[in-house]
């Protein structure tokens, strides 16, 4: 946190001061072996981002909360939504599969690629009606994006596009697209 401290504060005050608003992704940055154990990111759980939001109190300082990260943490993806309504900048909207099978053989100090895999919306584990109705409650309005990472989706052009066509349709059932 201290290297946090000494860097961050002047970058969001140059933001402040061009009227840009910075919203770091809860990713833990932890999917390989390379980034295990640790990740690669501080901005992981809502512990950390009150102590991040009490050393730089900006209104120009925010999240992109994307909820498959806490489920790879095993954490309520529910709850800060509404501690920290006034911080969401940015959601993604990608969905993440426990395999369990896969889990019971390497056990949870593995690598999470190990055991989780990154699908579309609809398709993993998230509970997308209560991530959405959620954000309806604090009145979110922001972006939302489609991040797409599904590996049944990544072999050709076509594959990603119809990934995308495939989101905004099972997304469309909680959210306005037009």
């Amino acid at each position: 946190m201290k290297l946090f401290a000494n860097v961050w504060p002047d970058i969001i005050k140059l933001a402040e001061d061009n009227g840009v608003r910075v919203a770091i992704e809860n990713c833990p940055m932890l999917f390989t072996q390379s980034e295990w154990p640790g990740g690669k990111n501080l901005a992981v759980s809502p512990r950390i981002w009150r102590e991040m939001f009490s050393i730089i109190p900006s209104a120009n300082f925010g999240l992109n909360f994307d909820p498959s990260h806490f489920v790879i943490q095993q954490m309520d993806y529910i709850r800060p939504i509404y501690e920290f309504k006034e911080k969401l900048f940015h959601v993604h909207i990608k969905d993440i599969k426990l395999y369990r099978n896969l889990l019971d053989e390497v056990g949870i100090f593995a690598p999470p690629l190990d055991y989780l895999q990154p699908k579309l919306p609809g398709l993993g584990d998230v509970n997308w009606s209560k991530f959405i109705s959620a954000l309806t409650d604090v009145g979110y309005n922001g972006y939302i994006c489609v991040e797409v990472e599904d590996k049944a989706f990544e072999d050709t052009l076509e594959h990603r596009y119809q990934s995308l066509i495939q989101s905004r349709r099972y997304i469309s059932q909680f959210i306005v697209t037009e």
